[in-house]
């Protein structure tokens, strides 16, 4: 029985950062994902249809909040 790869998925899946990197620039901190998505090193995503999902940054913690 042959051995095929596992079906990448797709720019709209949750799980897309999965996908293999086909193209990618470390020096200008981006990847480019087997299915089309444009991944940043700040965890910012650029999708094939032109959405821009946000980074994924912690919240600071305000002056004067309990820690």
């Amino acid at each position: 029985m042959p051995s095929y790869p596992p079906p990448r998925p797709t720019a709209d899946a949750a799980d897309r950062q999965a996908a293999c990197v086909s193209t990618a620039c470390p020096e200008q901190g981006w990847s480019l994902l087997c299915n089309g998505v444009l991944v940043f090193e700040d965890t910012g995503e650029l999708l094939p249809n032109g959405r821009i999902v946000t980074p994924l940054r912690p919240l600071a913690l305000t002056v004067g909040s309990a820690a």
